[in-house]
C-alpha cells in the first residue's frame, strides 16, 4: 500500500513537472507582437468602443498624440484618475492629441454606467477579450501609453497619474511634435 501511494506521488510530481516545463517554454518561445516599451512602435489593434462603433488604432492615431489608459471599474485608482483624464481630453483635443480609455470590464454596461455617471466622455474602448491588454502587455491598472504622433511609444505609467503629471506630459509632447515638424 505504502508503495503505491509513493509511486501515485512521483508520477503526479512529474505531471507537474511536464506542465510547469511546458508553460514556461510557450510563454518564452511565444511568436506575436512585442510588448511595446519607450522607443517602440505602438502596436495596431481594432476594438469596439463602448458606443459600438468598431476602432482600429493606426486609422484614428495617425498624426495624432495619443493616449491609450487602461482601466477597470472594478480599479480604485482607475476610478479616481478619470476626471483628471476627462480634463486633459476637454483640454487637448481641439490640438490633434486623443485620449482613448481601453476599458477591461466583462460587461459594456457596467463601464457605460459608470462612465455616464461621472460625465466622461472621452471615447472608452471595450477589451473584454484582452487584445489591447495582451499586446500591450498591461499586468496593473490603471496602465497608460502616451504615443508621440509619430506612433512611438513615449511614455509610460503604471498605476494612477495626477492631472499635473498628464498635462506635463502632454505638453511635452506637443514641444517635441512642433520641433519634428521644424
Amino acid at each position: 500500500m505504502g508503495r503505491h501511494k509513493r509511486l501515485l506521488q512521483i508520477i503526479i510530481f512529474i505531471v507537474i513537472l511536464i506542465i510547469g516545463a511546458f508553460t514556461i517554454i510557450t510563454n518564452l518561445s511565444s511568436k506575436g507582437t512585442e510588448i511595446p516599451k519607450i522607443g517602440s512602435t505602438a502596436p495596431d489593434f481594432t476594438l469596439l468602443g463602448l458606443d459600438g462603433n468598431k476602432v482600429q488604432f493606426n486609422d484614428v492615431a495617425k498624426g495624432k498624440i495619443i493616449v491609450l489608459n487602461f482601466w477597470g471599474t472594478f480599479c480604485p485608482p482607475c476610478k479616481a484618475e478619470m476626471p483628471a483624464l476627462q480634463a486633459q481630453y476637454d483640454k487637448w483635443k481641439s490640438q490633434d492629441i486623443e485620449i482613448y480609455g481601453i476599458n477591461q470590464d466583462s460587461s459594456r454596461i457596467t463601464a457605460q454606467r459608470f462612465l455616464e455617471q461621472y460625465n466622461i466622455h472621452f471615447p472608452s474602448l471595450h477589451d473584454n477579450d484582452q487584445v489591447a491588454l495582451k499586446m500591450y502587455g498591461v499586468r496593473e491598472f490603471p496602465t497608460t501609453f502616451f504615443i508621440g504622433a509619430d506612433g512611438i511609444v513615449k511614455e509610460i505609467n503604471i498605476g494612477e497619474m495626477s492631472e499635473d503629471y498628464m498635462e506635463k506630459t502632454l505638453s511635452r509632447l506637443v514641444s517635441e511634435r512642433q520641433e519634428g515638424s521644424k
